[in-house]
């Protein structure tokens, strides 16, 4: 009989007592798969070494950046499984060179962070971090002045519209929200069954009453919004931000903010993160903000979990695994080859 398939995981995703991060079964679903192992990665850093991933057949990454440097004189690796949708933390030319396949778990995110935007779009419209405040210190008289905004006929428009912005429209429909999209990838029958009308991108800035973003962070998007974009918003919308922090200039949203050029802003990412104590988003009292973590749910960490554990299972059955980002490896006789002999080890 041959050996074990060996899984190793970032250690971001188990506490200090090795203990699985989240609510679950966690890796546990690993077991489930006949001749697999896992094990943590021996050392946490910002980015994965060569010593770390070392020995390991599979790995599992979440918060930790992989460079070309992480992948330094491996020829075991088979893949990369990040726990999440976006992989700008990962250096995807890098992989592959490095003959390794990366996948992400998109179903996982998919319907939380859906939720973590009408969160935003609720908390904002009825002003309710403001009105907590009140109530807390005995400041009754003043909830006039913080009247909330309906929902019924306003503009939900989105920056992207793809697995987590087709969700949200989704979510969004019994509010009565009249949706708008821009989105180079989308097409219209894409969305029809939302209801979203795809238009430009001015069009979503000029008419949105709450402006979402939902694309992912690369070159095209770092600074998508920037002063000129905000200036282009109403004055009442507020912008939701639950990608990437990089997409908006922060500097000039904090400047809109301050200076009502747009009415406010929810923001679960940031510039920098964690973004420091003395940044003036924080004390806005037209912003809510949240540490990156709105996503982390036990739907989440279930999700992505059974999603992980599928992609393991198929990889070793020799089949292409779901959500596979880099289809070029795949398709390498040279990582072919790799594969097979990895496969054959196992039996």
């Amino acid at each position: 009989m041959g050996r074990k398939a060996r899984v190793g995981i970032t250690r971001d995703l188990f506490d200090q007592n090795g203990n699985p991060t989240g609510p679950g079964p966690g890796p546990k679903f690993l077991e489930e798969i006949p001749g697999v192992e896992y094990d943590m990665l021996p050392s946490l850093s910002p980015e994965v070494t060569p010593e770390q991933v070392r020995g390991f057949d599979i790995a599992v990454g979440f918060v930790p950046k992989w460079t070309a440097r992480s992948l330094a004189g491996n020829n075991q690796l088979i893949a990369l499984l990040r726990g999440g949708v976006g992989y700008d933390y990962v250096d995807v030319p890098a992989l592959n060179d490095a003959d390794v396949l990366l996948c992400t778990v998109p179903p996982a995110v998919r319907r939380p962070m859906a939720v973590a935007i009408l969160t935003f779009i609720l908390t904002l419209s009825t002003h309710l971090r403001i009105k907590d405040k009140l109530t807390r210190q005995g400041r009754w008289a003043e909830r006039d002045q913080y009247h909330g905004v309906g929902l019924t006929g306003k503009t939900l428009g989105s920056i992207g519209v793809g697995n987590i912005g087709h969700e949200m429209f989704k979510l969004a429909q019994p509010f009565g929200i009249k949706p708008i999209a821009c989105d180079p990838y989308s097409k219209p029958e894409d969305v029809a069954d939302v209801g979203v009308e795809l238009v430009d991108m001015n069009t979503v800035l000029a008419e949105s009453d709450f402006l979402n973003i939902s694309c992912p962070l690369n070159e095209q998007t770092r600074g998508l919004i920037g002063k000129k974009e905000l200036h282009q918003m109403k004055k009442t919308a507020f912008l939701i931000n639950t990608a990437r922090g990089p997409i908006v200039d922060e500097a000039a949203l904090i400047k809109a903010l301050q200076d009502g050029v747009i009415q406010g802003a929810g923001l679960d990412v940031f510039q920098q993160e964690p973004t420091p104590p003395d940044n003036p988003l924080l004390t806005l009292e037209n912003v809510i903000v949240t540490p990156h973590a709105l996503c982390l749910t036990d739907e989440f960490f279930t999700t992505m979990w059974q999603e992980i554990s599928r992609q393991v299972s198929q990889i070793i059955c020799g089949e292409i695994p779901q959500k596979l980002i880099n289809r070029e490896v795949w398709d390498k006789p040279q990582f072919q080859s790799r594969l097979q002999k990895f496969r054959e080890a196992l039996r």
